[in-house]
């Protein structure tokens, strides 16, 4: 009975929800895939929202046509998908893609990077704005409006892959996950998922509804790149860091998501202190 009382006070149980949502012959569809797919959706249409309602921009006058961004959403998902896999080779686990460079392609074992994404969406945005003679940070403002969904959304698939869970712990809501070890450990996925999912999108929609900061290029956008940075820092002291890298230079706590979400912060203080409204949105 005495050894009863030495175990921890609770845990909660691992939801054993199955990863693949269907299968139809060798095709499967995964939770984590539906994610990235229902989160470009959701920031198109949001997007689109944004675009078509006059009160939000100066003198009422709209800043693209929604079907710029109709066509806009094939060059997203390029940049997501191309953008998130070389992120994540080369921030990541460069030594074992250069030792078995066809594993690059081999999409469906997972590895995707935010830092890596968010730097093809970013060129996507650039070249598709001066084609199109949009401004490039008005573009970056309604889309970034909207991105926080698809975060929400990919980080509670990760929480259900059993993937990416957070250092071991004995809070009462701790987990022990599958593939985890015997330890019960932070729900990390589910913290970013707050943070980076609702917690950001209720932000950035107080700025664009409220403090109508749609008509002010680039704070929105701002507002984003600080707002991720600063959540997944925040997080990144509750997430075990990847196996491959661990802690860096010496330390026990510092991990590769720090480092890449620090200049994010940084980007976005400067995109925010150095905003200006304008009487009418201009192509660059």
């Amino acid at each position: 009975m005495s050894e009863y009382f030495l175990l921890p006070l609770a845990s909660l149980p691992f939801p054993n929800i199955d990863p693949v949502i269907v299968r139809i012959g060798p095709l499967a569809v995964h939770w984590y895939g539906v994610g990235y797919i229902v989160g470009i959706l959701v920031a198109w249409w949001y997007a689109k929202r944004l675009v078509t309602n006059a009160g939000l921009w100066p003198d009422g006058k709209l800043p693209m046509k929604p079907g710029d961004l109709d066509d806009f959403i094939v060059w997203a998902a390029i940049g997501v998908v191309l953008g998130g896999r070389t992120g994540y080779v080369l921030f990541y686990d460069l030594p074992r893609y250069i030792a078995h460079p066809l594993d690059i392609f081999a999409v469906w074992q997972g590895g995707m990077s935010f830092h890596g994404g968010l730097l093809g969406v970013i060129l996507a945005m650039t070249l598709f704005s001066l084609k199109r003679g949009i401004h490039t940070w008005t573009l970056f403002d309604v889309v970034a409006a909207g991105v926080p969904v698809g975060l929400g959304l990919v980080r509670v698939a990760n929480f259900i892959n059993s993937e990416l869970w957070g250092r071991p712990s004995d809070v009462p809501w701790a987990i022990e996950f599958p593939n985890g070890g015997p330890f019960t450990r932070h729900p990390s996925q589910l913290y970013e998922a707050l943070l980076e999912g609702l917690v950001l999108f209720l932000v950035l929609r107080f700025l664009t509804h409220s403090r109508l900061k749609l008509r002010t290029p680039r704070f929105v956008g701002g507002a984003f790149i600080c707002g991720y940075g600063l959540s997944r820092i925040f997080v990144e002291f509750f997430r075990e860091p990847d196996q491959q890298l661990g802690y860096l230079l010496g330390t026990n706590w510092l991990t590769m998501g720090m480092i890449l979400s620090t200049p994010m912060v940084l980007a976005g203080i400067w995109a925010m202190a150095t905003a200006k409204p304008v009487s009418q949105p201009q192509a660059i």
